[in-house]
């Protein structure tokens, strides 16, 4: 059977720590300082499915429990666009986003940010250009995480290119398959 978008709605709820548990348990894990910016301004505009995945990855970032390959750090957890001064650009390179319709989760290893964004997407920040890029967005949070989670795998060597490589070519997220810019390209270049 073809693995969709909507069947992983609720999979950092539902299945995210068995993965986290199977692939990383030995990993240091993320940490992020008390006082890092609350979710909340944010929660209540996602799509419900959106806002259920958020709080659930929200509290395991706040617990310790994400592996730190995530590259969630102080400055990469729920940065501060307009705090730093920083602007966000959608992906037409003029319309501004407020800081307050984003949330940025892990940062890409370059300097960009994985950012939700209030329609319940993820993008990916640019920080040279500020621009959210379209090419790089998945449909929701939890699908997001799920591919986020088997490229790391990939990467660290815990899991085959070849036992995932079907599943992000189905789900067809930009983020994950756009050729030289996706995830996918960079497991394979």
């Amino acid at each position: 059977m073809t693995l969709t978008p909507d069947d992983l709605i609720g999979y950092v709820e539902r299945d995210l720590d068995a993965d986290i548990a199977r692939w990383f348990p030995d990993a240091g894990r993320a940490e992020v300082p008390a006082d890092t910016r609350p979710i909340d301004y944010l929660v209540g505009r996602l799509p419900a499915s959106g806002a259920a995945a958020l709080a659930a990855f929200d509290q395991r970032v706040r617990a310790g429990a994400i592996p730190d390959v995530f590259e969630i750090a102080d400055w990469s957890y729920a940065f501060g666009f307009a705090a730093n001064e920083c602007e966000i650009l959608d992906s037409d390179y003029e319309t501004e986003v407020a800081d307050d319709d984003v949330f940025s989760l892990v940062a890409d290893g370059s300097g960009n940010l994985w950012t939700l964004l209030a329609n319940g997407q993820v993008a990916l920040w640019f920080h040279e250009e500020y621009v959210l890029e379209a090419d790089t967005r998945f449909d929701h949070l939890d699908v997001f995480v799920w591919s986020l989670i088997r490229y790391y795998a990939v990467r660290r060597g815990v899991l085959s290119l070849d036992e995932v490589e079907a599943d992000f070519l189905a789900l067809n997220q930009g983020g994950m398959v756009f050729p030289e810019t996706g995830l996918l390209a960079t497991l394979k270049g």
